[in-house]
């Protein structure tokens, strides 16, 4: 799978999410006719939320979807949105399939499972992350952030200095 960064005018990102969706009382209700309709769904969901469907695959009682992401959408929003839309919809087919086996407005679960996925495993971040400062950069940094520190804490003398129309008053 090839990387392709989100490129906005603040941001660049590459955020992947693995979402898991269990239909109601975990009823094994997704049919090849019904996986079509979410998949369809979510396809129309996720293009109005600018989010990317990379992959999207089901069991009998479940559904697995990789999702690419922008940096502004919370994945809440986003669980909500594919979740309600697909809902909806298949509601709206009344499936024999589906009337049978689930009663009620509902045909997912409340709960979700999302799983971030797409980066580096933590050991390499965290090696990366510390290997950013080299004793040298740390030195210079010391350095600049000494003489800050010296400049802020400067006093010129015991009394403050006092001008009288741009002429130093002297007491």
């Amino acid at each position: 799978m090839r990387k392709t960064y989100r490129r906005r005018r603040h941001s660049v990102s590459l955020l992947h999410a693995h979402l898991i969706f269990t239909t109601k009382y975990r009823r094994r209700v997704i049919t090849s006719r019904v996986f079509e309709i979410l998949r369809a769904s979510m396809r129309r969901s996720a293009g109005d939320l600018e989010v990317d469907l990379v992959a999207i695959e089901a069991d009998r009682d479940h559904l697995h979807v990789m999702i690419c992401y922008p940096p502004h959408l919370s994945l809440t929003k986003i669980v909500q949105r594919l979740k309600g839309a697909s809902s909806r919809r298949l509601r709206q087919r009344r499936m024999p399939e589906v009337l049978t086996r689930l009663w009620g407005a509902a045909f997912w679960a409340p709960s979700y499972c999302v799983i971030s996925c797409g980066g580096a495993p933590l050991e390499i971040v965290k090696a990366y992350v510390d290997s950013q400062t080299t004793l040298e950069h740390r030195a210079k940094r010391d350095q600049v952030d000494a003489l800050r520190t010296s400049k802020r804490n400067h006093k010129p003398g015991p009394y403050p200095r006092t001008e009288v129309r741009g002429l130093r008053a002297r007491i």
